[in-house]
């Protein structure tokens, strides 16, 4: 299944994608797309559903994000061997976490606004991890048992606040809007190897990212168990895995996002996002 929330900010309903790619209103039979709805049992009701019965969404309504109410974001960095040597990184041995505040979260296709006092905006196209139930100190061969769906994940970066400011990445991670979110949540019977995943980023109209989930450091089972090792995974919970190289930070010279850009990325199987690029205020 594909699942999605479309309409204004803040009053986004439930949908389903059917097979022609139209939006299907799933109102009537959930809530929204809440950690709750994620529960094995709940997809599993929705999946029993004939796309065809549900009422037909009009037009081209906004896309809110996949997943309402995110307990926590839970990221990986430095995943990928190229984007790590680009950035002078070493390769970890174990995998690199932070956390990004959900106050970051915004549409598949809203506007990515850059924090006052923002010198070097950069963009990662990542693929998004959605957990779907409760996950302690899980093995690795268990661990994707866990995993409600995948989304496209763009873990927008403030580099200056990142890495020239001290501390921890998170405050160069969590503006407002730097975490797209979407476009649909694709239930994991819909993605029998996550490890088989094209990942792309265009900027402006240049093509800056081309990578596949094959490259990724540590996979996305050994991601879930390592997490759950050191803190509780929540249904809603979404993990973004890293990026390949391309990113602007990488480039010789470096190139970063301003006003007026564009940004377009996907991953295969689960959506594009689009997105502009504004100055704060």
């Amino acid at each position: 299944m594909k699942l999605l929330r479309y309409g204004p900010r803040g009053q986004e309903k439930p949908g389903m994608l059917d097979r022609d790619g139209g939006i299907r209103d799933l109102s009537g039979v959930i809530k929204d797309l809440t950690p709750d709805a994620l529960a094995p049992a709940s997809l599993d009701k929705l999946r029993k559903l004939s796309p065809a019965s549900l009422p037909a969404v009009s037009g081209n309504p906004r896309l809110g994000p996949c997943v309402a109410q995110v307990p926590k974001l839970v990221c990986v960095g430095l995943n990928y061997v190229d984007h790590a040597k680009e950035g002078g990184m070493q390769i970890p041995t174990e995998p690199v976490l932070f956390l990004k505040a959900i106050s970051s979260i915004t549409g598949p296709n809203d506007e990515v606004m850059l924090p006052r006092g923002a010198q070097k905006g950069d963009w990662e196209v990542e693929l998004g991890i959605v957990i779907g139930s409760t996950t302690r100190y899980v093995n690795e061969s268990e661990a994707l048992k866990h995993v409600a769906g995948y989304c496209v994940v763009n873990d927008v970066s403030e580099r200056n606040f990142q890495l020239e400011r001290g501390g921890n990445w998170s405050k160069g991670k969590s503006a407002d809007t730097f975490c797209p979110l979407g476009p649909w949540l694709v239930t994991a019977d819909e993605v029998p190897d996550p490890q088989a995943l094209d990942l792309f980023c265009e900027v402006s109209g240049q093509r800056m990212q081309n990578g596949s989930t094959r490259n990724m450091i540590f996979s996305c089972a050994k991601i879930v168990s390592y997490i759950s090792h050191f803190m509780t995974l929540m249904p809603g919970d979404v993990i973004p895995t890293g990026t390949p190289a391309g990113v602007g930070l990488g480039m010789k010279p470096p190139r970063f996002l301003k006003p007026g850009d564009t940004m377009r990325l996907g991953v295969s199987g689960l959506g594009e996002q689009r997105q502009k690029v504004i100055a704060f205020g």
